[in-house]
């Protein structure tokens, strides 16, 4: 019998192919490095960090039936989530990330979410089959959505009755797909998780921090937002009104996954009944662990 999830993440889940080299990198630099395969994906990302959390975390997604997507489901329940109700296509393969990190930080990435842009609302058939939910009883949890499903999707899942319950946690996957987010910019029962370069394009504007952000998000139809901006000052602005904290000051040794796990220790902060300003530290802290290394991919 498949176990009750607490949260859906709902998105991408593929293998990320990460080269990381000590030294700081251009374009066009060739260094040595080291490159490593290891799951990834927005939606993946955030229910392992979930996991971690203590989170019961349940995939949506699209995965190919090839031998990338059997391994990857495999390595998906080896992290102890729930992948019954994965779609898996027979003619997609699974997705897949590519990304050059430096000790400057990340120098360039690809994401090919084509599978999952191909499979469409497919991926949210257990939501109106009576497996999660229905028409008629929608499910009334909480939902991780990332940004790499299509705009036009993303718009049913701002309307649609089967997520009109669902507490709503969105997060863009990349500022190049910041603007897909916008339908959901005015859902009352979303809450937005960006950074500074996202919020920026989200605006159209050009905030220099992180509140000033946040402020503007909330005065386009946000509900509620929380912007994150490195190690400067990060904020949330909603029906809590405006609040700042500062992450710690760590050595960062990798940035892809960052945002993932601040999303998902903050979820789980405020899960576990932490006060708004206790659990945006707590996720600040937690991202910043993350950064440094302290926390396994």
């Amino acid at each position: 019998m498949t176990a009750r999830p607490d949260i859906l993440c709902i998105g991408s889940v593929l293998w990320d192919v990460i080269g990381r080299a000590p030294a700081v990198m251009r374009v066009g630099s060739d260094v040595p490095g080291r490159i490593t395969r290891i799951p990834g994906g927005v939606a993946m990302n955030i229910a392992m960090a979930l996991k971690r959390f203590g989170q019961r975390p349940a995939l949506l997604t699209a995965i190919g039936q090839d031998e990338e997507g059997h391994d990857l489901v495999a390595a998906a329940r080896a992290h102890g989530l729930i992948t019954d109700y994965v779609y898996r296509s027979d003619d997609l393969p699974t997705d897949v990330y590519m990304a050059i990190e430096g000790a400057n930080g990340l120098v360039a990435a690809i994401a090919d979410a084509h599978s999952l842009e191909a499979a469409g609302a497919k991926i949210l058939r257990p939501l109106e089959d009576g497996r999660l939910g229905s028409a008629v009883a929608p499910f009334a949890g909480s939902v991780a959505l990332d940004g790499n499903l299509t705009i036009g999707l993303l718009a049913e899942v701002a309307e649609s009755p089967l997520l009109a319950r669902a507490d709503l946690r969105v997060a863009p996957a990349s500022p190049g797909k910041a603007d897909r987010l916008q339908p959901l910019l005015s859902a009352p029962h979303a809450t937005l998780y960006v950074n500074l370069e996202e919020a920026n394009i989200l605006t159209h504007a050009r905030h220099e921090t992180a509140p000033a952000a946040a402020e503007a998000l909330v005065a386009a139809g946000a509900a509620r937002v929380l912007v994150t901006d490195g190690g400067a000052l990060a904020a949330e602005a909603g029906p809590n009104g405006l609040l700042t904290a500062r992450p710690p000051e760590v050595l960062v040794t990798r940035v892809t996954g960052a945002g993932d796990t601040f999303m998902a220790a903050h979820i789980a902060a405020e899960a576990a009944g932490e006060g708004p300003q206790e659990a945006l530290q707590a996720a600040l802290a937690a991202a910043a662990a993350y950064v440094s290394g302290g926390v396994p991919s």
